[in-house]
């Protein structure tokens, strides 16, 4: 899958009661979730970011909860992928899940500012930067990862097959 957007830039230690707060979980509603993503610590997010955005975060994006409300209100503000220096491991499963691709990157990571253009293939974990020129290379989602993202979901796959 190919990729193009502007970031988001965020840091280390993301947790899931950032991505999405406590006090907006009595809904599972995409839409209503993605009105509230990032909300505490960027008010700005949900009212700009654009289908196609990248997020970006740092070390340990995801930790927390495991509530599976974080990757869902991420993706349904139409951001297709998230790109970290690592991510919590419930965090990153809860994506796969729901066909949010996650690309680890480590350090490189720093490289990227909010604003940069990326593309992005998760096929090949190839990440351009088009505002810096720099290459990454995350290691590639599994084929049965990027059919589940392909899918929509785990749940959407696997009524597929």
């Amino acid at each position: 899958m190919e990729l193009k957007g502007k970031v988001w830039r965020y840091g280390d230690n993301i947790d899931t009661d950032i991505i999405i707060a406590a006090r907006y979980l009595n809904t599972f509603d995409p839409q209503e979730l993605a009105k509230h993503c990032m909300f505490d610590l960027d008010e700005s997010f949900a009212r700009n970011v654009q289908a196609g955005d990248i997020m970006v975060g740092g070390k340990n994006f995801g930790c927390g909860s495991s509530r599976e409300h974080a990757p869902v209100a991420i993706k349904a503000c139409g951001v297709p992928v998230v790109i970290a220096a690592s991510f919590a491991r419930i965090f990153y499963r809860n994506g796969i899940n729901i066909g949010l691709p996650l690309l680890e990157i480590g350090d490189d990571v720093e490289k990227i500012k909010a604003e940069d253009v990326l593309e992005v293939d998760t096929g090949t974990g190839e990440i351009r930067n088009l505002t810096t020129g720099d290459v990454f290379h995350a290691h590639p989602l599994p084929g049965f990862v990027q059919e589940i993202a392909q899918a929509g979901g785990l749940i959407n796959y696997i009524k597929n097959k």
